[in-house]
């Protein structure tokens, strides 16, 4: 609808009946689109407007769809899919406009990183030629100065939905942990020889936090980054990240609904199995073997020894 076009205010939709008939049809499409929270959301205008009109033959149907969207909410549990995210960097001048800019992609909930990769280097590769399209396999800063100025580059990254501590108090679901989100996170690991892997005293971690103009989702399925934050951890941050990530894990295990003690038996293997390196053990032994003789890092040693204790509870 356009406010500019003339007789727009006398059309069918701008009317009562018209506005309760295009919020039913976002409520179905909600309903569709497997988003069954904003179909309450979407009802909650429209039953007002129907009380005041005694329709109680629509009000019955409209109670019956929503106890079906929330029935669908309990019964799908976890097992719904909503968005996987990737960022995706254009480099080169090829791409015109495009150069330099990241956006984030949304994609159905099973799209794995090759499958975005491909589709990409097929769509840009038929603008600009095959052969002028490269894919950056990893996730580390581009450098301009290396790229070949007669390419198109194209960086695709993983990137996860990413909150403050303060947000997860009121993002308790899995729908609301998915759903106007416009913060995402991905890691990078390095070390400071420039290898992305090394032992755990060396092994340091970049954070990065992109933000998006809008939240997702979306009209449209990408989106312009227009922040980025890094973070670097270093190696014993990694470490007390780690153990509260096994912890986590842990904890989710052994509280399953029902129990399930296949998953419980894999949890513990990666916790505590001798084959593990760089497991609990080894980072027992190469962050808390001795006390840090520089005070700066006592918080952080002590941080990590709450982390051991937590951890062992479990």
């Amino acid at each position: 609808l356009s406010p500019d076009e003339d007789g727009i205010c006398s059309g069918r939709y701008f009317s009562e009946s018209g506005l309760v008939g295009l919020l039913e049809q976002a409520a179905e499409l909600f309903s569709t689109g497997g988003l069954y929270e904003t179909v309450n959301e979407v009802y909650k205008i429209v039953i007002p407007i129907l009380e005041a009109h005694r329709d109680f033959r629509k009000l019955t149907l409209t109670h019956s769809k929503l106890q079906k969207a929330f029935d669908s909410i309990i019964n799908k549990g976890q097992k719904r899919m909503f968005g996987t995210y990737f960022r995706v960097g254009f480099y080169g001048s090829k791409f015109g406009d495009l150069d330099e800019q990241e956006f984030v992609y949304k994609e159905p909930a099973i799209t794995k990183l090759p499958e975005i990769s491909h589709r990409l280097e097929g769509f840009y590769g038929q603008c600009f030629g095959e052969d002028a399209v490269e894919v950056i396999k990893d996730s580390a800063p581009v450098d301009k100065r290396k790229l070949d100025p007669n390419k198109a580059y194209i960086q695709i990254t993983f990137v996860e939905p990413y909150f403050d501590e303060y947000e997860m108090k009121d993002r308790v679901t899995y729908f609301e942990k998915n759903f106007n989100i416009c913060r995402f996170m991905y890691t990078t690991p390095f070390t400071m020889d420039g290898r992305p892997r090394g032992e755990l005293s060396e092994q340091y971690k970049r954070n990065t936090i992109l933000t998006t103009m809008h939240a997702f989702p979306y009209i449209k399925t990408r989106i312009n980054v227009i922040q980025r934050e890094e973070f670097i951890l270093t190696p014993i941050e990694v470490a007390i990240e780690d153990m509260r990530k096994k912890t986590q894990e842990l904890t989710a295990a052994t509280n399953q609904e029902p129990p399930d003690a296949k998953m419980l038996q894999m949890v513990l293997q990666g916790s505590v199995g001798a084959t593990v390196n760089q497991g609990p053990l080894e980072v027992a032994q190469v962050f808390l073997a001795e006390i840090p003789a520089d005070p700066k890092l006592y918080r952080n040693h002590n941080k990590l020894r709450l982390c051991f204790k937590e951890f062992i509870m479990r």
